[in-house]
């Protein structure tokens, strides 16, 4: 990914947050028959090597198509379009032009799969846990019959990227001036779109 330096993100609790707080990810690879993706969300587990584990369904042909080569998991944190109207310098000479703010993380590293019942339980107890926190009446994967749950985990196979190299980037206008900035920052704030008033909360300052 080309992240100039005024984007590339190397604080390691940045980057970390990033990647809890991202919702879905992408796992792309590339083997005999060229390029394949699939769309999926993921626990990270921090460590030496750090892993993002997930599961895709047993009829998804990834596992086959894989490769031996390196993966890749790109997950996606927030994004806004940025209109030149925002910025206070388009008054002077117009010489402003859309640009698109976001944040995002690419993982890289190497692929296993695996099937054991015990530990896909395990995956998907603790993927229900992590989204369904914070409800009212959080589901459990406990509320379902068992032998329902174990006939759902046949179904599927587990995956895990052990992760070799990190590059994280956030672009949110570090090389505009700070009036361009805050213009963005007000503009994106009063949007409608929720997505948009996420990415006005990432700009702004830290205190």
């Amino acid at each position: 990914m080309w992240s100039p330096a005024a984007f590339a993100e190397d604080d390691p609790a940045v980057v970390d947050a990033m990647i809890r707080d991202a919702r879905l990810g992408v796992l792309v690879t590339h083997g005999a028959d060229g390029l394949f993706a699939t769309h999926l969300p993921f626990l990270w587990e921090p460590g030496e090597p750090a892993k993002l584990i997930g599961h895709v369904a047993r009829a998804n042909p990834h596992r086959s198509l894989a490769g031996e080569g390196e993966a890749l998991a790109i997950l996606q944190g927030v994004e806004a379009y940025v209109s030149p109207n925002w910025y206070p310098s388009k008054a002077l000479d117009g010489r402003q032009v859309p640009t698109w703010n976001y944040e995002a993380v690419h993982l890289y590293g190497t692929l296993s799969w695996f099937d054991d019942a015990d530990r896909l339980l395990e995956v998907v107890t603790r993927l229900s846990d992590q989204h369904e926190r914070g409800r009212a009446r959080p589901w459990k994967v406990a509320d379902a019959p068992a032998d329902y749950v174990a006939r759902l985990l046949n179904g599927i196979v587990g995956v895990a990227l052990s992760v070799t190299r990190i590059e994280a980037k956030r672009k949110l206008g570090q090389n505009k001036p700070a009036s361009d900035r805050l213009g963005v920052i007000e503009g994106l704030a009063v949007s409608p779109d929720p997505r948009d008033r996420l990415v006005a909360e990432a700009m702004k300052p830290k205190e």
